[in-house]
């Protein structure tokens, strides 16, 4: 019998589906045995470990309550002990106390006995000295009627004459402070003037009142004469110049007292020289351009004297007024470079004095800014230095400065007298005037014979600059009293013999002297 396909497949899968839940059923009923006897093992386990725990916890009761014990008593017995260490400690304070207690005790006993000493002393001086005071009295009953002056009288006299010797006594210190101070002042202002002549180092050049022009050749003479001397006349008239003009080979003399006229002239005559073109006109036009080119001139070297000196805040009228001095000459000594030296002078020795520097130089550079006008304004140039820097503004210390610097006025200032001692600082050193060095050298010559002719003159020195003159005599010969007219004497035969500028102190020294050896 044929069976189909799909039927046999049924089957199959029939009986294995009943396998599977056969062996299903059988994995479940094992794996229930299984987990039956691990749960059995694990209460039987637990038991175990619980029995455990009980048997360890109580061990460990029993060994904590042991342990407790044990810290109990081992902390009574530190309490115990600290305790003991306590009372000990408070036993001995006591002691201590007690001991200082009795100490006290002493003590206030010794003062209180001393006290009762000192009373008693204390009474006994008093007695002592009711009884000084009734001696005391009696005395002065007895000295009342022996001088014959009452107490008060006596005092009075006392303290007159008292009062005469610290008179005295005063006086004679004031002179003694006074001189000290003298000698001191004199010390430390040659110190300070002599640091600042130190630290400044200015050039001097001696000036005449001519300027000489060199010429290409000898032929440029006669075209500067010109036709009948037009040419000559012409520029003499145009700049106020006297032009010399002699043998001297390739060369002309320009003469005039006025350094700005002459300055002109020089420049105008140089630039006609060199142009080649020499007429009327054209000297005129020259001596415009030259004009022109010294005003210039003068403009920049009173703002070079100003930025040299330090000093701001001058007015353009007065700086044009310092140009001025370039062309301006004080017994051949240039006006404007000697200013610059006053100033830096005046300033040195205003900051050795712990004054005000910039002031000093601005009096300085300003002292002699009268020479720049003493030619248009009637007066000397100290007057009209004064108003200039009056009209312009200057402070009244600068002003007094100008107006003292020659002592026309008292200096009443420290400013002031700075700038004296710079002016004559600048006015003494050797080159600085006029003269040349063997003409200086020659008048300090001079001076010293002069000086060395008279009798009883053993040596003689011509100091700052022929300023001073030092003069040692013979002790033996002149005496204290001939001193006196001995300097009369060799000053009216230096100013009857010498010429020279400004004033000569003479010095007289005498000094006498005892030398022995002890052998």
């Amino acid at each position: 019998m044929n069976v189909p396909v799909w039927v046999c497949v049924l089957i199959v899968v029939l009986v294995a589906a009943a396998v599977g839940i056969v062996a299903f059923l059988a994995g479940v009923a094992h794996r229930k045995k299984e987990a039956e006897a691990a749960i059995g093992s694990a209460e039987q386990e637990a038991k175990r470990i619980v029995s455990d725990a009980i048997k360890t916890s109580e061990a460990k009761k029993k060994e904590a309550i042991l342990e407790g014990k044990d810290e109990i008593h081992r902390l009574r017995n530190e309490s115990e002990k600290e305790l003991n260490d306590r009372r000990k400690e408070i036993q001995r304070q006591e002691r201590r106390v007690q001991q200082k207690e009795e100490s006290l005790d002493r003590k206030m006993e010794s003062l209180e006995s001393k006290e009762e000493a000192v009373a008693k002393k204390n009474k006994k001086a008093e007695e002592c000295l009711q009884e000084a005071e009734k001696v005391k009295k009696s005395q002065f009953e007895v000295l009342e009627r022996i001088s014959g002056f009452t107490m008060e009288q006596a005092k009075e006299y006392l303290l007159k004459n008292l009062e005469n010797e610290l008179v005295h006594e005063k006086a004679v210190k004031v002179m003694e402070v006074e001189q000290q101070t003298r000698e001191e002042a004199d010390k430390t202002a040659r110190e300070i003037i002599a640091l600042a002549i130190q630290r400044c180092a200015a050039d001097h050049v001696a000036e005449a009142a001519i300027s000489v022009v060199p010429l290409p050749n000898d032929e440029m003479k006669g075209r500067i004469i010109g036709r009948e001397g037009r040419n000559i006349r012409a520029i003499e008239t145009l700049t106020g110049v006297d032009l010399i003009i002699d043998d001297t080979p390739e060369a002309i003399t320009l003469s005039c007292f006025e350094p700005v006229r002459r300055e002109v002239a020089r420049i105008a005559l140089e630039r006609l020289i060199s142009d080649g073109r020499i007429h009327p006109a054209r000297i005129e036009e020259m001596v415009e351009k030259a004009r022109r080119e010294v005003e210039q001139t003068i403009k920049q070297e009173g703002e070079r004297a100003v930025i040299e000196a330090g000093v701001n805040g001058i007015h353009p009228e007065l700086i044009k007024l310092l140009g001025r001095l370039r062309y301006r000459t004080s017994y051949g000594q240039n006006v404007l470079n000697h200013s610059l030296e006053v100033a830096y002078l005046s300033g040195l020795i205003a900051s050795e004095l712990g004054l005000d520097p910039t002031l000093a130089r601005r009096a300085g550079l300003l002292h002699d800014i009268g020479k720049a006008l003493d030619h248009e304004i009637e007066g000397s140039h100290v007057d009209i230095g004064v108003d200039v820097a009056r009209k312009y503004k200057e402070s009244e210390a600068v002003i007094h400065a100008i107006h003292a610097h020659h002592g026309d006025v008292e200096a009443k200032t420290v400013i002031a007298c700075i700038v004296q001692a710079a002016d004559a600082i600048s006015a003494a050193r050797p080159g600085a005037r006029r003269e040349n060095l063997e003409n200086y050298i020659k008048r300090l010559e001079k001076l010293e014979e002069v000086a060395s002719s008279f009798e009883g003159v053993d040596r003689c020195y011509a100091i700052q600059a022929g300023r001073e003159i030092r003069i040692m005599v013979k002790p033996e010969v002149i005496s204290d009293d001939k001193m006196v007219l001995l300097a009369r004497d060799i000053c009216k035969k230096i100013e009857s013999d010498l010429e020279y500028p400004g004033q000569i102190k003479v010095n007289i020294i005498r000094e006498s002297r005892a030398v022995e050896y002890a052998k």
